[in-house]
């Protein structure tokens, strides 16, 4: 009898098939009674030791990431910069014909604000950063809003000042083609910029390692979407790949270019030590060019001695990694402990890993003063 077969048995009786196998294991109607006992005393002894066994190695299989916790807001919870004021967020409405509801045409940011309870202050994080790179997206997608990047930041501090936070918070700035119209251009239409802020800490594990896997997706190529910005229309991209992945029970996906290379993660980039070397797909794998992976390029070679190697990495180098992490700003700095169903060295999240995801998060909080010009304070 198939051993793996009789181990669940034992633990689940109720299984098809459970009864005939118990006839299997008590009862041999030819052999003789001292026969049938010895046999079944030596099936329940090996039975017993191989359960042990396959429960001590379950305990050795490190805990699965949670599933993303990233909220859902109710239509009326708190305000948003809206048309050029502050509003309740009840209020910050666009009709259904706007044009990039029907076709994409906006570009976003993603921004992260950190409770520090000791200095009772909230900071955000790389806060500048984000609009340069927002002003980069817009020009590609041919906006010129009225704001500047001064006033976004000061906008965004106002903003979230007025909720009163003392947490962790999520600053989601949005810049769009307002005009109602069916029209396919980017000229000649209104541009608008609206802002939005809620309560968000880690919105998943990032202490236990993530399960990736490589997507049959390809990661969209530069020279058909403009994947250096933040174009909202090119995250369908990386919805179908995550989406995927989730379903086939990953964390994660890894999408690869056209020419089979890595690239980065449905919304992270990606690292791998390897030998000694800390490695990144270059700026020319059509990666986006994450501002966490650039503080922490500066991180690693200020707090470890190290540079980090932009180049191509190919696919098989995953499985030979001695530590990989993502990085981004809804991830942080996450582990990842198995690629492909295929572990990452001891399958448990690399020493290197997190002591430089310790240091991101000091960083983060205003702890560290050396990384000071990281964080806007908002109080």
């Amino acid at each position: 009898m198939n051993f793996n077969k009789l181990i669940r048995i034992y633990e689940n009786p109720d299984l098809s098939g459970a009864s005939e196998a118990r006839r299997n294991c008590v009862t041999q109607t030819e052999a003789t009674a001292l026969e049938q006992n010895s046999q079944i005393e030596m099936r329940s002894d090996n039975a017993a030791t191989h359960l042990a066994n396959a429960q001590s190695e379950r305990k050795e299989v490190p805990v699965k990431a949670e599933a993303p916790k990233i909220p859902v807001l109710s239509p009326d919870e708190g305000y948003a910069y809206f048309e050029g004021q502050i509003v309740p967020m009840s209020e910050a409405k666009v009709s259904v014909a706007t044009h990039a509801l029907h076709y994409g045409t906006a570009c976003f940011e993603g921004i992260r604000g950190y409770w520090n309870e000791q200095q009772q202050q909230l900071y955000l994080l790389k806060l500048r950063e984000h609009y340069e790179r927002m002003a980069d997206s817009w020009n590609v997608i041919r906006m010129k809003p009225n704001e500047s990047i001064d006033d976004l930041c000061r906008i965004t501090i106002e903003l979230v000042k007025k909720h009163g936070y003392r947490q962790d918070v999520y600053v989601r700035p949005l810049a769009y083609k307002a005009s109602r119209t069916i029209k396919l251009t980017l000229s000649a239409l209104d541009d608008a910029i609206t802002i939005y802020t809620f309560a968000m800490g880690n919105y998943l594990d990032i202490s236990v390692g993530l399960s990736v896997c490589t997507s049959s997706w390809r990661r969209a190529n530069s020279n058909a979407m403009p994947v250096r910005a933040k174009v909202t229309g090119a995250y369908i991209n990386s919805s179908l790949a995550v989406d995927d992945a989730n379903a086939a029970g990953f964390d994660e996906a890894i999408l690869l270019t056209h020419e089979g290379t890595v690239s980065e993660a449905s919304s992270c980039n990606i690292f791998l030590l390897r030998n000694g070397k800390l490695s990144t797909p270059a700026l020319s794998e059509d990666i986006l060019e994450g501002i966490t992976r650039n503080a922490l390029i500066d991180m690693v070679r200020d707090e470890f001695g190290m540079g980090v190697e932009e180049r191509r990495i190919d696919r098989t180098e995953l499985y030979s990694a001695d530590e990989i992490f993502m990085c981004g700003t809804g991830v942080q700095v996450s582990p990842v402990t198995s690629v492909d169903h295929r572990p990452v060295r001891s399958g448990k999240p690399g020493p290197m890993t997190m002591k430089l995801q310790e240091l991101y998060l000091s960083a983060c909080r205003g702890e560290n003063e050396k990384y000071k010009d990281w964080v806007t304070p908002v109080y």
